[in-house]
């Protein structure tokens, strides 16, 4: 029954009252969460100090008295507003336990009955490794593949039966892949990851495409079991020329940038900031560029980078990325490729590729 409870929670996006600590919910939670915390951290470590010091009646002789008079009404104000905000709520902690349990009660005497996740956190992270498990064998995997600069993301963006694995981990999957703003906990990602995955599957059979990435996107590790999958899947390549590769990159990371720059750092401080930022995607690589190349490079791009702030001409740009397009990143994806096993279903450019996949999904 309660696997039967988490489907319908995480199919129907209900909102969750997380009342973990910060902490706790800093290293992982699920996309609808919301953190409203019983104890804060350092409240939470004196009490787990006075439990393993005194046991469980002495501890809960301090939680009652720091949470208490006033600090007990304020959260309790809290979560009756929250809930009044959410009223198709879940309640959770870590395992369901006490903490929950307070809070609910604590919530009737304000007239509000709030439903309880049995087993909390933990039984809803369970739940989701499993189903990811489950999907994913169910899976039938086809990888987008090509050269850096291909658009396989545009494709993506298009299809319906995918995971936008750049999207879920908020980078673009290379050296010069951040994007403003943290990525996800690792847990984070794998929860929203096991989400899709699990909505896809509930809808449709259909062949699942994702984007062919390494072991990392960013510091956001790919699941074993998926990277695993995707080893052996097969593969629908995008071939474009060198030329139409360096004007995609040219939009994806130097052009299409600059709306979300302003949107994070406002629009006095964005082009700089991609700036930096594109800097320091180069100077991330330097190692396996070699000092002299990677010197000419960063001179090409400074130059670039001052011409755009001059007259906003970004034509010179194009000068450092196809040096790096053909004399960096395509041997590597060449090396990459090599490991692959998977058979290649259809190859072409990116129009017919966006076509030959579309067909899949009707």
């Amino acid at each position: 029954m309660a696997h039967a409870q988490f489907l319908e929670l995480f199919l129907a996006d209900v909102p969750l009252l997380d009342v973990r600590a910060p902490v706790e919910f800093g290293k992982g939670a699920f996309p609808t969460a919301h953190n409203i915390p019983l104890l804060n951290d350092d409240e939470r470590h004196q009490i787990g100090i006075r439990y393993k010091q005194q046991g469980q009646e002495a501890a809960i002789a301090l939680g009652h008295e720091l949470v208490g008079g006033d600090v007990r009404a304020a959260r309790t104000a809290a979560w009756v507003d929250w809930y009044r905000q959410h009223p198709d709520g879940h309640l959770y902690c870590f395992r369901g336990g006490l903490r929950s349990r307070t809070v609910q009660q604590w919530l009737q005497e304000e007239g509000v009955n709030i439903p309880l996740i049995a087993g909390g956190y933990k039984a809803l992270r369970r739940f989701l490794l499993e189903r990811f498990q489950q999907d994913l064998n169910r899976s039938h995997l086809q990888l987008l593949s090509g050269r850096t600069g291909t658009g396989k993301t545009r494709v993506i963006e298009q299809l319906t039966q995918t995971l936008d694995l750049e999207g879920l981990a908020h980078h673009r999957g290379s050296s010069f892949g951040r994007r403003p703003g943290e990525q996800p906990a690792q847990i984070d990602f794998e929860n929203a990851l096991a989400i899709g995955l699990l909505r896809l599957r509930e809808a449709s059979d259909r062949p699942l495409v994702l984007e062919d990435e390494g072991r990392l996107i960013g510091r956001c590790a790919l699941p074993i079991p998926l990277q695993t999958a995707m080893k052996s899947a097969p593969r629908v390549m995008i071939e474009e020329s060198l030329e139409s590769r360096v004007q995609v990159t040219l939009e994806d990371y130097v052009l299409g940038p600059v709306a979300e720059y302003r949107a994070f750092y406002g629009a006095d401080q964005a082009e700089a900031r991609l700036g930096e930022a594109l800097l320091a995607g180069l100077d991330r690589i330097q190692r396996r560029l070699g000092g002299s190349r990677h010197a000419a490079l960063r001179e090409t791009l400074c130059a670039a980078l001052a011409l755009q702030r001059e007259n906003g001409d970004v034509e010179a740009h194009r000068d450092w990325i196809r040096v790096l397009l053909r004399d960096y990143y395509d041997p590597m994806y060449d090396y990459m490729l090599s490991k692959r096993e998977g058979d290649t279903l259809f190859r072409g450019t990116r129009d017919a590729v966006q076509q030959f996949l579309s067909a899949q999904e009707t």
